[in-house]
């Protein structure tokens, strides 16, 4: 009798211990795997950090030196646009409501160009830039909802430059061939005319000249718009707001000071976009620092601005 019951105790020892392993072996595993995926999550928020960070100084180099190595630096068109149309030579008169200010000797120039826009961003940018009293110059995209109309018109009356960047901004449509490309660019130009009375002369390609996604041969549209007498514009300075990943307005304004020394004319490229937030907020701190270097002032692109060019026009 006693050896059963001895036997009956070990039996429920050994269903206690099992009952206790499934428990804590499971529990355990979780646990386990839960501070691996803290572990890794925290080392993957570092990675993608420095991979940003590193990103942003590739993108740099290499706008850079495709503008230095590569550009050509040409001379703009004759004319910008107007707001009372186009006279019968097709080429644009001159609005002559404002009196350009002549240009100063030894004075650097900054160019703030804005890509992609309207978009919600619009507004608080025009506030900033009328805040202090800085021009900039906008390289919009076709958007005939309503709410963008009033943009389109208020960035022309305050005193920006209104100029191209594409009217579907769909890479693979655009570039496609010559004759996409031209469709695209003379529907987005139309569409301008047809908004603010302004028939528009400056484009920037979408991704720049240096882009490598289009199927036709660069040239062969850059030969185009100097056919058009339309002058484009790449950039020699990004912000880094470019990246899907999040950036600082720090970092954007770092982005764009640290090698403003180097240029007598930087052309500073943004993006005017409902998700880039970070480039509202860094601007206030942009211009003040721009408007604390000596012999630097921030002008919108016109008929005097020599362009960038990430390649040759030959």
């Amino acid at each position: 009798m006693a050896d059963n019951d001895a036997e009956q105790e070990a039996r429920l020892r050994r269903f206690r211990l099992m009952k206790r392993l499934l428990v804590i072996v499971p529990l355990s595993t979780i646990l386990i795997l839960f501070g691996l995926c803290v572990i890794l999550g925290i080392r993957l928020h570092y990675v993608k950090k420095e991979l940003h960070e590193l990103q942003s100084r590739v993108e740099t180099m290499a706008q850079v030196s495709g503008s230095v190595d590569m550009g050509v630096q040409t001379t703009g068109s004759t004319e910008a646009y107007t707001a009372s149309g186009v006279d019968e030579s097709g080429r644009t008169q001159i609005d002559t409501k404002e009196e350009i200010p002549e240009e100063k000797e030894g004075v650097r120039k900054v160019y703030l160009t804005f890509d992609d826009g309207p978009s919600s961003n619009t507004g608080r940018i025009l506030d900033i830039l009328a805040e202090y009293n800085v021009k900039a110059t906008f390289f919009v995209v076709g958007k005939e909802e309503e709410q963008y109309q009033s943009l389109y018109n208020r960035i022309v009356d305050e005193g920006h430059t209104l100029a191209m960047h594409s009217y579907s901004h769909k890479y693979y449509e655009i570039y496609q061939s010559k004759e996409s490309y031209v469709e695209d660019l003379t529907k987005l130009q139309e569409f301008l005319y047809d908004t603010t009375g302004v028939w528009c002369r400056y484009c920037r390609f979408p991704g720049g000249s240096s882009n490598k996604v289009s199927k036709v041969d660069m040239h062969e549209l850059i030969a185009y718009l100097d056919e058009q007498d339309m002058t484009y514009f790449d950039w020699n300075i990004v912000s880094g707001d470019a990246t899907s990943d999040y950036i600082s307005a720090g970092d954007i304004i770092r982005n764009c000071t640290r090698r403003l020394g180097e240029f007598d004319e930087a052309v500073i490229l943004m993006h005017d976009a409902a998700e880039k937030d970070s480039t509202v907020e860094a601007l206030p701190g942009l211009i003040e620092q721009i408007q604390a270097m000596e012999d630097t002032e921030i002008v919108p692109i016109t008929d005097d601005t020599e362009p960038i060019h990430h390649i040759s026009n030959d």
